[in-house]
């Protein structure tokens, strides 16, 4: 330790000594920290200010691709019956966001740091090849929907929209050199730019405002198929990488470790997300809104009506051309692609803070994003190249189903871990809010789960294949499920071992310290704030106020 800090040893229930950092300033130096003899009288607008970001970026994984194919196919099948599915989700998706940016606040880690320092080796690597996963199948109908979005205003092949996507976001990534506020602008413009296409889409449709706040507001599941689209729309919701993202996005503000302070940002962050989310729940509402307008015209074609019937990112152009004109086809095109490359930037952040948690890689950063994103295209560029756009839509599909299967392999250890006093001390959710968060999260994994496993069913039983064909893959299949199910049991059941939170009292000016690592031989190195620099290298957000 520097000559600088005082170590005061903390006994846990385990009797390990652990080493507390406290800052002490000797005397003849200036100090830069805080006076808490005095009181802040810095504007509530301007801290909240300092805290605005990171929810606009998470919000992204509402309004991509996927989100965009599950709302078109919604609102072509049913109307506006199913929009109360996108109001719970998105009051859900609210909840759990929230979740992940306080635990990034209160422990200083993000969740795939807390999940290499809890599980065990095979485990922590089972989760982040799961992780992985699941960025790569939520970037599929990001580079997918890009593609189909350059092929319908260039006439660029599906193929060669694929690789164009995959140096363009490497482009846009560039920006980080002139701060990541250039990026933050770029795409809070490409989210305004899907608005406007979408609430013009609207406006020239003119569906009925008593239909769409009906749907909104009166919970239906009527009309064959129903039940799958709802479950869909849910699905396509809640991402998995998205919970590592916002858990690490947090970590670039300099937050004070006091107990006030913590709770001060965690306020601002959720009021971000917030707003962030229910812009995001505006363009949901205009995409079901216009499909449903459409399809459910009475005016259409034969051709159109089949369109709708089977609607994908693709098809919709065409229908919109159709039924409104090229304009409304165009417009849909940009809007697309605002959407796919946009969300595209993300999950490239998202997959170099889930390497860099669960395997602690110093790569540099360009080499990360080049990996992530040449990971996370090939699937897409494979399918395109050999099965064309009906491939490709194909393959948006089952990465919506992977999603889904993913889903509990992120969400279960958030809700364990912000629920938890050794992870989160006095900042744990309350019990109101774990009961609703479990609740909530066993319900939508228990969805999923059921969907998935009658969808497998279903399919085996209508298989063409021969009956030792069938027999063969069901071998394989259901104990995948058996190992799919106790695996979940596992990480909800399992006792957390792993203290990342110390309470100190010899210090009145601060009750509470959050702890920037964990335990190593014993010891354990403390901080005012969970502040991270190696973080803010990454991604140079500006600093919250010192409180």
């Amino acid at each position: 330790m520097a000559s600088s800090m005082q170590q005061q040893e903390v006994s846990n229930g385990n009797n390990n000594n652990r080493i507390v950092a406290v800052n002490v300033t000797p005397s003849g130096t200036p100090s830069h920290e805080h006076d808490f003899s005095k009181p802040d009288q810095t504007p509530g607008w301007k801290k909240f200010l300092a805290y605005v970001g990171p929810g606009f970026l998470v919000s992204l994984a509402y309004l991509d691709p996927g989100n965009m194919e599950t709302d078109l196919q919604a609102g072509a099948n049913h109307g506006y019956e199913l929009l109360w599915i996108i109001l719970i989700g998105l009051i859900f998706a609210l909840i759990i966001q929230s979740l992940a940016a306080n635990l990034g606040v209160c422990t200083g880690k993000h969740l795939s740091e807390i999940c290499k320092a809890e599980y065990p080796l095979f485990v922590k690597y089972c989760l982040w090849i799961l992780a992985e996963l699941a960025v790569i199948a939520a970037d599929i109908p990001e580079v997918i929907g890009t593609a189909f979005a350059l092929n319908i205003l260039f006439h660029i092949p599906v193929w060669g929209g694929v690789l164009l996507t995959g140096c363009s976001t490497l482009l846009f990534l560039g920006l980080q050199r002139f701060g990541v506020r250039k990026l933050e602008l770029l795409i809070s413009i490409l989210v305004f730019v899907m608005a406007a296409c979408f609430f013009g889409e609207m406006s020239y449709v003119k569906p009925p405002a008593s239909g769409v706040i009906e749907g909104m507001f009166v919970p239906k599941l009527k009309g064959n198929g129903a039940v799958a689209d709802a479950i869909a729309l849910l699905g396509a919701l809640i991402m998995p990488h998205n919970l590592f993202l916002h858990s690490a996005l947090v970590l670039s503000r300099k937050i004070p470790g006091s107990k006030r302070g913590i709770n001060d940002a965690c306020r601002y962050f959720l009021i971000e997300s917030g707003f962030a989310l229910f812009v995001a729940f505006l363009i949901n509402i205009a995409m079901i809104s216009v499909t449903g307008t459409v399809c459910k015209a009475d005016d259409l074609s034969g051709e159109n009506v089949d369109r709708c019937n089977d609607l994908t990112l693709n098809s919709a152009s065409f229908l919109l051309k159709n039924v409104l004109g090229r304009s409304s086809s165009i417009i849909y095109a940009i809007a697309l692609l605002a959407s796919g490359q946009s969300s595209a930037i993300t999950g490239t952040y998202a997959g170099q803070f889930i390497m860099q948690g669960f395997l602690d890689l110093k790569m540099k950063k360009w080499l990360r994003n080049l990996v992530t994103r040449i990971v996370a295209i090939a699937p897409s560029l494979v399918v395109s190249i050999i099965g064309g756009s009906s491939g490709a839509g194909r393959l948006i599909i089952i990465a919506s189903m992977i999603l889904s299967f993913e889903l509990p392999f992120a969400l279960i250890p958030l809700l364990k871990f912000s629920s938890s006093s050794t992870k989160m001390g006095p900042h744990k959710n309350s019990m109101i809010i774990i009961v609703i968060s479990w609740i909530l999260g066993l319900g939508i994994i228990g969805i999923n789960v059921y969907y998935l496993i009658t969808a497998f069913v279903g399919w085996l039983i209508h298989s063409t294949l021969p009956k030792v064909a069938n027999v063969f893959i069901g071998m394989i299949v259901f104990p995948l499920m058996a190992l799919y199910v106790v695996s979940v049991i596992y990480l909800t059941f399992r006792k957390d071992t792993v203290k990342t939170f110390v309470e100190v009292k010899d210090d009145p000016a601060m009750q509470t310290h959050v702890e920037k690592g964990f335990v190593n031989n014993g010891q354990v190195e403390l901080s005012y704030a969970p502040y991270r620099e190696d973080l803010a290298a990454e991604i140079a957000l500006p600093e919250g106020p010192r409180l």
